[in-house]
């Protein structure tokens, strides 16, 4: 079973190094240099969960709330960082979901294989 973990690790490893999650990482590092944003995306957090209680309480969101968080989201939208995130999580989940297919074909292979492997 460690031999298991120890490939799930290299595999890991692996994903950190290729150049979608380094694109991922730099996009999330230029976000968070971008103070605004930060402080916009804040909000618009905030936002959420008061209309998520609201909401929760079988209440309609104020009209005020609703409307800012409309706008903060179109703003957060807008922002070339904030673009960049979506476009860069988006590849490196492209990559992890090719991963994942490999994963699946290899443990249909393993579960066809009269071999047994030592755990």
């Amino acid at each position: 079973m460690e031999m298991l973990f120890e490939k799930a690790r290299d595999t890991g490893r692996l994903l950190g190094q290729t150049e979608e999650y380094k694109a991922l990482e730099r996009a999330r590092q230029r976000i968070s240099e971008d103070r605004d944003l930060v402080t916009l995306l804040n909000r618009l957090g905030e936002l959420e969960v008061e209309i998520g209680r609201a909401l929760q309480r079988g209440e309609e969101p104020s009209e005020q709330s609703a409307a800012e968080y409309e706008q903060a989201f179109a703003d957060v939208q807008s922002k070339s960082q904030y673009q960049s995130l979506v476009a860069a999580q988006a590849n490196f989940d492209k990559v992890v979901a090719r991963v994942n297919e490999e994963i699946s074909k290899g443990i249909e292979s393993g579960a066809q294989s009269r071999i047994i492997l030592p755990s």
